[in-house]
């Protein structure tokens, strides 16, 4: 079977909810950041869908045994939110996933080229194998950071097929170069806008998404 990306935009009404607050100009920086949890909370959710490991076994309820449906412990889970907006998300998906690893990477865009570099990268020389990765990013405009984000992941040894990234808002632009570079991988998002501006900023979008939930 061919792989191919895959974008998921779940139709829950909290997920709308939290969107319009987090679109709205006037929203201040102590609600956008909530808005910004609670959005990692439930795109969370619909992520761990059908992705966290689970083992079947047995319990003994107080009147008779039964069987019973267990996340795996043994195989491991990492968040590695995008420094400094994904930090905005983080909470909301470590409420779902306390036991997950984080990993800080850290990416500054250049505001004339539009072009990430790295300023901390807290990622582990090697992954081990089938770790799930859940990578927290609230924009995806251009491409340029998450796709530098995959790089330093699977040159780590991260399987994209076990990866699901996290954004509130995707665009065209980053959807085509994640779907050409890495199939199989999986997007849950908010909501997809229809384009960019010539600064790199998704329309309509959120704005900054790092000033608005550091109010800086």
């Amino acid at each position: 079977m061919t792989l191919q990306l895959r974008v998921y935009v779940p139709p829950h009404p909290l997920i709308k909810h939290w969107l319009a607050v987090a679109r709205d100009a006037a929203t201040p920086s102590v609600l956008f950041r909530s808005a910004m949890t609670e959005l990692g909370r439930w795109l969370t959710y619909e992520a761990a869908r059908d992705w966290l490991p689970t083992l079947e076994t047995t319990v003994q309820s107080p009147l008779d045994s039964t069987a019973a449906t267990f996340i795996d412990p043994e195989v491991p889970v990492a968040v590695v939110p995008i420094l400094r907006a994904g930090l905005g998300l983080l909470e909301g998906a470590q409420t779902l996933l306390p036991l997950a690893s984080v990993y800080h990477l850290g990416l500054v865009r250049n505001e004339e080229t539009l072009e990430p570099s790295c300023y901390l990268n807290k990622l582990p020389e090697k992954f081990a194998p089938q770790t799930r990765v859940l990578i927290t990013d609230p924009m995806l405009a251009t491409g340029g950071s998450i796709m530098a984000a995959m790089a330093e992941l699977t040159q780590r040894g991260v399987d994209p097929v076990l990866t699901r990234i996290v954004c509130v808002v995707a665009a065209p632009p980053a959807l085509q170069k994640l779907s050409v570079a890495y199939p199989g991988l999986n997007v849950y998002t908010a909501a997809i806008d229809e384009t960019i501006n010539s600064q790199g900023y998704i329309v309509p979008g959120l704005g900054d998404a790092g000033d608005r939930t550091f109010g800086t």
